[in-house]
């Protein structure tokens, strides 16, 4: 019983890891962040090469003509 307690704070002290330093965790993040930026922008200039010049998904096209009755005829009051 005696060997367990003097067991037990040596084992919590080793099981204890100090946390990484702040600026440590911020390039991390930067450069995971600018991996994915990169990432993404060979995604997307590699559809926009694939991609036909005038067959682009959300371009906008040219609008309908305009109709003559553009507002409902007026109601007879009923």
């Amino acid at each position: 019983m005696r060997s367990a307690a003097l067991l037990l704070p040596l084992l919590l002290l080793s099981a204890c890891q100090q946390e990484p330093a702040f600026d440590d965790r911020y390039d991390k993040a930067a450069k995971d962040i600018e991996a994915r930026a990169k990432a993404m922008d060979a995604d997307l200039s590699a559809a926009e090469a694939a991609a036909p010049a005038g067959d682009v998904k959300g371009a906008p096209q040219d609008l309908p003509p305009a109709s003559e009755k553009a507002n409902p005829p007026p109601s007879s009051g009923e």
